[in-house]
């Protein structure tokens, strides 16, 4: 294969593979259903956990006694969308006992990768305030850049916070440097040492927290190889860890697959973090 056959290859399979004209209409869903979600009682939108404009979260309490909070990224490659648009996401997990906080973070090429992540890891200790007890445990979520994200941090999370129960990982990007060479790096401007270093996939190690990672089955192959790989890995180093393929969804219908009580991986979703918060109940 030629040097422009495979950038053209990793174009498709990032970029333009991940597209479906049901897209707008399922965004239009999404953004209407967001904007019922405020109405839930306790509902605390565009709390501030640093200085910058988009440094802000949404707080949703549990429904009855919290067990913990889960915390999401969002998706958009770094660099686009707002957590106003995945607001539905919380009305699905807050009766199963877990505040939801939806985070914002600052954008490519507004900031570097490295300045995007330090402002995710400063929004985990206000985010536990929010919860009024700051033992709760907390499970790290996110789609696509969001996953990467809520992976980055199960790595290496903050020292001062409450324990980290799980991880949910929904169609990330674990590996950037296929990255590098699309347009998507027009924004993030990696080069080869950035996308490496930003790269969780090389950097599993022991004592990590359970792990879920979940993908479309009717994604690229990219992505249900990103993965793949990712879980194995999580695997390899001694942790806990489940794949979840969603046959038939995409990228963005692996959502409603997420948030749906009736669809398996709602229900495989709702069991992970029963068992994982059962363990920290255990041990408190």
């Amino acid at each position: 294969m030629t040097a422009t056959a495979s950038i053209q290859d990793a174009e498709y399979q990032y970029v333009t593979g991940q597209g479906r004209p049901s897209f707008g209409a399922l965004l239009a869903s999404f953004e209407a259903r967001s904007a019922a979600a405020l109405a839930a009682p306790g509902c605390r939108p565009d709390l501030r956990y640093g200085p910058g404009p988009r440094e802000v979260f949404d707080f949703f309490p549990a429904s009855g006694t919290a067990r913990g909070t889960l915390i999401y990224f969002h998706a958009g490659y770094w660099q686009s969308r707002d957590k106003s648009t995945f607001r539905f996401i919380a009305p699905a997990f807050t009766p199963l006992g877990l505040n939801v906080a939806l985070v914002n973070y600052p954008l490519c090429p507004s900031v570097s990768l490295d300045e995007l992540l330090a402002a995710v890891r400063a929004s985990i200790e206000p985010v536990a305030r929010a919860a009024g007890d700051e033992s709760l445990p907390l499970i790290f979520a996110g789609h696509s850049a969001g996953g990467h994200l809520a992976v980055e941090l199960a790595l290496a999370p903050p020292v001062t916070t409450p324990p980290v129960a799980g991880v949910i990982a929904l169609s990330g990007i674990y590996d950037l440097a296929p990255l590098v060479d699309t347009t998507l790096n027009r924004n993030l401007r990696l080069d080869a040492a950035a996308a490496a270093r930003h790269s969780p996939l090389p950097r599993a190690h022991a004592d990590c927290a359970n792990a879920l990672f979940a993908v479309g089955g009717a994604e690229t192959p990219a992505f249900i190889e990103q993965s793949r790989q990712m879980c194995d890995a999580w695997q390899r180093a001694g942790n806990r860890a489940a794949l979840e393929v969603t046959a038939q969804a995409d990228h963005f219908t692996l959502l409603e697959a997420f948030t749906a009580p009736a669809e398996d991986l709602h229900r495989q979703a709702a069991a992970f973090l029963d068992d994982v918060l059962n363990a920290i109940d255990s041990t408190r």
